[in-house]
């Protein structure tokens, strides 16, 4: 099959390709901006600071910087542990939201070669995710104290309230949507060219190995043209 006959198949077939397309489009559209609920992201940094250890440490500085990545790596898991989850919800008052939701709404990153630790909380609440973050750090300092019995929990910042959601995206699922429509629709155009092995031109009998013996012109019955081989 050359380009010119591609071509010809598509053109056969545009009324799918179209109608295709459209309704993956507007399900997209649909999804996007009604189904779908959005989620709002936001984060804040604090810095795990000096501790006694290090203060009495009379080791190198590269013993120094393996025990703050390891006490930011320590914090990191402290952050979404039973305590300080169940602290944040106490605090926040969060009765419709248990332990392993709050969990999972939790994301810490300690950031590599320093001492910043990075807390993202997401939430269908850009107020919620807020209070979240805020609280997240402010009970992970004092458990930290509680556990460690020293404060090394420095704030660097507050989270703040998050103006517009990171998921949904309608732009882009729309358009990713309207070119899977395309491709789709374009394939099973060709599936159901292939598929067809009716004939209807003289190309299609030569296509089988047969001779044409004749063919009567375009006429007209009943107000229809007909051609008929």
């Amino acid at each position: 099959m050359d380009l010119k006959d591609r071509f010809l198949v598509l053109r056969k077939r545009v009324t799918l390709i179209i109608l295709i397309t459209i309704i993956s489009t507007l399900t997209s559209a649909v999804f996007s901006y009604f189904v779908v609920e959005p989620k709002y992201k936001t984060e804040l940094s604090v810095i795990i600071g000096k501790s006694e250890l290090l203060e009495n440490n009379t080791g190198n500085n590269l013993e120094n910087v393996m025990v703050y990545q390891s006490l930011v790596k320590t914090y990191a898991k402290l952050t979404t542990s039973r305590s300080v989850l169940e602290d944040v919800i106490k605090k926040l008052k969060l009765k419709s939201i248990s332990q392993s939701e709050l969990q999972k709404m939790i994301v810490v990153t300690p950031d590599e070669d320093t001492q910043f630790l990075t807390i993202t909380v997401t939430s269908k609440d850009p107020k919620e995710a807020m209070d979240i973050a805020n609280q997240a750090a402010k009970s992970l300092k004092e458990v930290g104290v509680k556990v460690n019995k020293v404060d090394i929990v420095k704030f660097l910042e507050e989270a703040q309230l998050p103006t517009k959601p990171i998921s949904p995206k309608p732009i882009r699922n729309i358009a990713i949507a309207f070119l899977i429509g395309i491709i789709f629709s374009g394939g099973l155009a060709f599936l159901l060219e292939y598929l067809d092995n009716t004939i209807k031109t003289k190309e299609d009998v030569e296509a089988v190995g047969l001779p044409v013996i004749g063919a009567i012109p375009l006429v007209t019955i009943d107000d229809e043209d007909v051609m008929i081989w």
